[in-house]
């Protein structure tokens, strides 16, 4: 690890979760479907923001938790996504920073706003999402900071940013950059509609060497290959790409490559589980600091386990307590 400056570079949707509490009355005055997610423009984002009153904010993105788990396992992350000039990106930014994680991406200066997912919370629980991608969606080959992705072990990208042509050039030129410096790229799936849209491409990607480390839940693998079973999507896999690590819910994590799979179970949550919302994004922290600190896959796949579930044990997408001391309680040494 001496030799990075950082132990990944997460580069991703720069989203800003905007929470409030609300009765029951709002959500039919605003015509919402309780419990449901849809996509807002520029209009309705900004004038629901100005209705919900009291909110908390909490700095999140797939790819902004997973550098944020690094950092609480006393990693050294960096981050590269787009937010606006604006008083959301500014605190996206403060947020990132405060928890040591690198983040100097110019914003954003024109008429749309930072990304934000306004997340109303009614009496019983129930969570209605609102998400606003704004300034998130600008990211461009420009934003990559080769000295960053050079000086970091591994870069990470979501797949979502196969959605927007610019941010696709943005991961290519960020591919590039980190296996001309030898170092290593990896890709998570993000979700199964996501492979739907791009399936061949990233098929692509992986097929022709431009990404190393595949990051999978089990449904997303088998909508990869188009497949209803498991183990035919694990031998796929294993021929196309250098290294897969696949999560597998209440039974563990695999993680495949060549020359080896190793299989461990699913960290025990006591309480029960909370909030899915952030598994596989802070098992991804683990795995990718371990894989930095040169562990066994099989530590890596434990660690990830271990960090996906402290973050389901409690409501919203980034670690409550110290990731460095809940390992390092368990067993692992996590010094340099």
């Amino acid at each position: 690890m001496s030799e990075f400056k950082f132990d990944a570079l997460c580069i991703g949707n720069a989203i800003t979760d905007v929470f409030s509490h609300v009765e029951d009355s709002f959500l039919v005055e605003q015509s919402l479907v309780k419990g449901s997610m849809r996509l807002v423009d520029t209009d309705e984002a900004l004038r629901l923001y100005d209705l919900m009153g009291q909110t908390t904010r909490i700095s999140g993105g797939s790819a902004g938790n997973t550098a944020a788990g690094i950092a609480s396992l006393g990693g050294a992350p960096a981050f590269i996504g787009k937010v606006a000039a604006d008083e959301v990106g500014e605190v996206y930014r403060h947020d990132m920073n405060s928890i040591g994680a690198h983040f100097n991406t110019g914003p954003l200066r024109d008429d749309l706003a930072s990304g934000r997912s306004m997340i109303l919370i009614t009496p019983d629980g129930e969570r209605t999402m609102n998400t606003y991608l704004g300034a998130a969606t600008k990211l461009t080959a420009f934003d990559i900071d080769r000295e960053v992705v050079a000086n970091s072990a591994i870069t990470y990208m979501e797949g979502y940013l196969w959605d927007e042509d610019a941010a696709k050039n943005a991961f290519l030129e960020a591919s590039r950059i980190a296996h001309e410096a030898g170092q290593l790229v990896s890709l998570s799936l993000s979700d199964s509609f996501c492979v739907d849209r791009f399936r061949d491409e990233f098929l692509e990607l992986i097929r022709e060497d431009k990404v190393d480390i595949l990051f999978a839940n089990e449904h997303e693998l088998k909508a990869l290959y188009q497949t209803s079973d498991i183990e035919t999507a694990i031998a796929l896999v294993r021929e196309d790409c250098t290294l897969t690590a696949l999560t597998l819910g209440s039974e563990g994590a695999m993680a495949i490559s060549r020359e080896e799979t190793v299989h461990v179970p699913a960290t025990a949550i006591i309480g029960g589980v909370r909030d899915l919302t952030g598994a596989g994004d802070l098992f991804a922290s683990g795995f990718l600091f371990g894989l930095a600190r040169d562990f066994s896959l099989s530590d890596c796949a434990e660690l990830g386990c271990l960090c996906a579930g402290e973050v389901i044990s409690h409501v919203g997408a980034r670690p409550e307590k110290p990731l460095n001391q809940i390992a390092e309680q368990t067993g692992f040494t996590l010094k340099a």
